[in-house]
């Protein structure tokens, strides 16, 4: 079990990546040295504190913020191999709780998703 969820941090974090691609390499980078100084996350903390991620780039992308959310979490999804549906009132944090909260319903080795069990959790 605690292997699956070391897999989920380490999905979590290159979906986080790729998500944040739409910056461009350096508008990432600058984003991720900002996090740290000015909010101290650290980019390996966001899968493990994703309130603070989502208030931290609310407050410097303003109203675009959610289109990065979106992004990561539609990426994060298609990584684990699940279906995205929007859910009016989720936030970005609830998608993630709700994907790490239910790493043992998933087995990423062997790509055998319960896509149903998963969306119980939410």
């Amino acid at each position: 079990m605690q292997e699956k969820a070391r897999n989920l941090d380490k999905i979590l974090e290159e979906a986080i990546e790729e998500g944040l691609n739409v910056l461009g390499s350096s508008g990432k980078q600058m984003l991720f040295f900002h996090l740290e100084k000015n909010y101290r996350l650290k980019k390996q903390e966001i899968t493990r504190k994703p309130e603070a991620f989502a208030v931290a780039i609310e407050e410097i992308f303003g109203a675009g913020a959610s289109v990065l959310e979106k992004i990561i979490v539609k990426s994060v999804y298609s990584k684990l191999g699940l279906k995205y549906q929007e859910k009016k009132m989720y936030r970005f944090s609830d998608y993630l709780k709700g994907i790490m909260a239910a790493p043992g319903q998933w087995s990423r080795d062997s790509d055998e998703m319960r896509e149903e069990e998963l969306q119980v959790t939410f």
